[in-house]
């Protein structure tokens, strides 16, 4: 097995839906590379905790609803940016549409997902900081992971 630090990883982001939810569907996009990422975050299934306790033996527990999860990216903002500028137009959306994400890791390994920005709130930290923002990307379909060829 390879380890890989996550330096030259990348997220991006096409307001255009897959024709398929799948590899080839997501492949065939065109992506608008966001710039300026200091992180992505850990995202990933999960499910839901479903527990019944019997009043005589164990508490019985079991996987519930599954859940995508949600990334919160920091990045440094640049107007001049043309990702950053489609994710920001994905967080004003008042829409319930999806747009389609991508991350690729160092090995060239893809992530991809749909889903939808629920804001990108900016902080100007202090004198010593960069001007950042951290938007708050919900995945609201399964991950697709191809990958590296």
């Amino acid at each position: 097995m390879t380890s890989q630090t996550a330096a030259g990883s990348t997220l991006a982001i096409t307001a255009a839906s897959p024709a398929s939810l799948d590899a080839a569907g997501y492949g065939a996009l065109t992506f608008l590379e966001v710039g300026q990422v200091e992180k992505i975050g850990a995202f990933g299934a999960t499910f839901a905790k479903v527990e019944f306790q019997p009043l005589k033996g164990e508490k019985q527990k079991y996987k519930g609803s599954p859940d995508s999860g949600a990334i919160q990216p920091s990045l440094a903002l640049d107007p001049a940016d043309a990702g950053q500028t489609l994710l920001q137009t994905s967080a004003d959306d008042a829409s319930q549409k999806l747009y389609s994400f991508r991350v690729t890791y160092q090995d060239g390994s893809k992530r991809f997902f749909g889903g939808r920005t629920f804001g990108m709130p900016e902080n100007a930290d202090g004198a010593d900081t960069m001007l950042m923002a951290t938007p708050a990307i919900e995945i609201c379909t399964k991950i697709v992971k191809v990958n590296a060829a």
